[in-house]
Parts: structure tokens; sequence; C-alpha cells
């Protein structure tokens, strides 16, 4: 019972089956077209290859001038942003100072008052 009736069919050779249809239609350009098809002569190539190298040559010149256009860009950016920060860290250090010496005052005062109020409890 494994098989249906329909699914009874002789094996058909792949093979025999494409020579009984014949040779295939010519869907493009054959081995031997591209063999015969003109191609450049040594000196041509040889000209085709110095093109190249000009060019090539050309391009990396203006790539060299491109990056040494943005590296002169990148060092003013870079000297704007230090000049920034120097100001700025020096800022801060005044700012540090100042915390220091009010801390200082502070601490001071808080230890006159302390004793202060020792004094006056001791007096009392």
């Amino acid at each position: 019972e494994g098989k249906r009736e329909s699914e009874h069919c002789a094996y058909m050779n792949p093979i025999a089956m494409a020579r009984a249809r014949g040779p295939a239609p010519n869907s493009g350009p054959t081995i031997q077209d591209y063999l015969n098809r003109p191609r450049p002569t040594w000196e041509e190539v040889k000209e085709q290859l110095e093109k190249k190298k000009k060019g090539s040559r050309a391009l990396a010149e203006f790539e060299e001038k491109m990056n040494e256009n943005w590296r002169k860009e990148l060092e003013k950016h870079r000297e704007k942003l230090l000049g920034g920060n120097e100001s700025s860290s020096k800022k801060k250090e005044k700012k540090k100072k100042e915390k220091k010496k009010s801390n200082r005052v502070s601490k001071i005062f808080s230890f006159l008052n302390f004793s202060a109020l020792g004094l006056f409890l001791f007096v009392i």
C-alpha cells in the first residue's frame, strides 16, 4: 500500500532525454567568439597602463593635499581647544584655592565658636 498508483512511473534518464531533444539553442557567445574577439596590441596595453599610473599619481597628489589641509584644520581646532582648556583649567584652580581658603576660614571660625562656647560654659 506504500505507493499510490499515480506515483508508478518509469525512471527517465536525463542525459538520454537531452540527447533526444537535440542540440540546445545558442543562447550567447561561444568560446570561439571570445577567443576571436579583437584584442589590443602589446603597445596599446603599455599605453593604457601608463595612463592609469598617471591618473593614480594625480589622485594620490590630490589626496595628499587634502590630508595636509585636514591636518592643518585639526591643528587649528586642537590649538583652539587647548587654549580654551588652559584658561578654564586656571579658573578651576582658582576656584579650588578659593574653596580651600573658605574651608580653612570656616574651620577656624567653627573652632573659635566651639572654644568660645567651651569658655563660656567653663565660666558659668
